[in-house]
């Protein structure tokens, strides 16, 4: 991985192949190595660029907060000192938060975006409120909240038959620090509504939704994209598309790609 240093804070990410910049930002709780199996295969034809977020894999966190635009002001600087001026982005989950804050902040960097498992709009109040209670319990039991929060984002009909993938995105999730969590968790609670993006965007669009996700409402999310032009692709099963459904995945991620 390399690194660069932002604000006194390390950051870590990823670079490789050459042509059109892809960016791919994972989703709370994970890191840049979830997308180990799609950098292989779209770095022949792209460049791709993976990103720790702050606070998570190889990242530093920065403060107790760490709000979606502070995180896209660390792509930013990413960016910049690769010198990418126009990317796609792809976000799982709170990656998609920070794509669209993202967005919001350097549209003219921006070149196409996939939602993965993500939603443009604010914590409703009782997620705000279930957020406040994973921090209270994060700080008392931090192995059994991480464990248990993986294990939801999967469909139950996958849960047997991906448990050796499940176990590996535990491991991986435990080695996040405390403070990225809680600090994490405190800028989701916090984030702004970005639905006017999906309406508005001068780019192209792609919204990947699980029927049987546990963390997001099917029929809710896709009324986020009624009347706008940003395209959907919907799978059978739960929060983690990437996994769950990988060749599937990487099949239309490569068919958006080369519309672009």
């Amino acid at each position: 991985m390399k690194q660069i240093i932002y604000k006194n804070t390390k950051i870590a990410f990823t670079d490789s192949g050459k042509g059109t910049a892809i960016v791919f930002l994972h989703g709370f709780l994970e890191n840049s190595k979830m997308w180990n199996y799609f950098i292989p295969e779209l770095s022949k034809k792209y460049r791709t660029i993976s990103i720790d977020l702050l606070g998570h894999g190889n990242t530093e966190p920065m403060g107790y907060i760490h709000s979606m635009e502070d995180n896209a002001d660390v792509v930013h600087a990413v960016l910049s000192e690769l010198k990418i001026r126009k990317a796609v982005f792809v976000g799982h989950s709170m990656g998609g938060y920070v794509a669209l804050a993202f967005a919001e902040l350097y549209a003219d960097n921006v070149k196409g975006m996939v939602l993965l498992n993500s939603t443009s709009r604010a914590d409703s109040d009782e997620r705000k409120i279930n957020r406040h209670r994973a921090i209270k319990v994060v700080k008392q039991n931090y192995t059994n909240f991480v464990r248990l929060s993986i294990a939801n984002l999967f469909s139950e009909n996958n849960r047997e038959r991906l448990e050796s993938e499940i176990e590996n995105v535990k491991s991986e999730a435990l080695k996040t620090p405390l403070q990225g969590i809680v600090a994490s968790l405190e800028g989701m609670k916090i984030r702004k509504d970005r639905e006017v993006i999906l309406h508005f965007a001068p780019y192209p669009m792609l919204l990947v939704l699980g029927k049987n996700d546990p963390v997001l409402n099917y029929e809710e999310s896709i009324e986020q994209i009624e009347n706008t032009d940003v395209k959907l692709l919907t799978f059978p099963d739960g929060h983690m598309s990437h996994i769950e459904n990988r060749e599937e995945l990487i099949k239309n991620l490569l068919v958006f790609l080369k519309n672009l």
